[in-house]
């Protein structure tokens, strides 16, 4: 796996998924089966990272893409619109998409 920083310049998508906690181990793994087989096989994606909250009811997910076309393309993507109603069954979202205002590191 190779780390990597946010790039202010390119289009963020944060997806907030809600779900029962026992459904989290779940949720992850079907999340990081989209984004090993589709995600990263798509044109403009940069960077997928995965947040498990620590009391099992959100997974929240940053994914950097090279602009909003290419978000809006993976979102029409029929791969990923097979999953989606497999995400759907595990859990709810809301999705914020812009650009990093602001960002330190150490």
């Amino acid at each position: 796996m190779n780390a990597t920083t946010l790039d202010p310049s390119a289009t963020t998508l944060v997806n907030v998924l809600t779900c029962d906690p026992a459904n989290q181990a779940a949720l992850l793994d079907l999340l990081r089966q989209s984004t090993d087989e589709v995600i990263t096989t798509l044109d403009g994606w940069r960077s997928t990272s995965f947040v498990a909250a620590q009391d099992g009811a959100r997974v929240t997910i940053i994914s950097q893409w090279r602009d909003a076309a290419a978000v809006g393309a993976m979102q029409g993507d029929a791969r990923m619109q097979a999953y989606f109603p497999r995400i759907a069954a595990l859990a709810s979202f809301d999705s914020v998409m812009g650009a990093v205002a602001y960002a330190r590191q150490a």
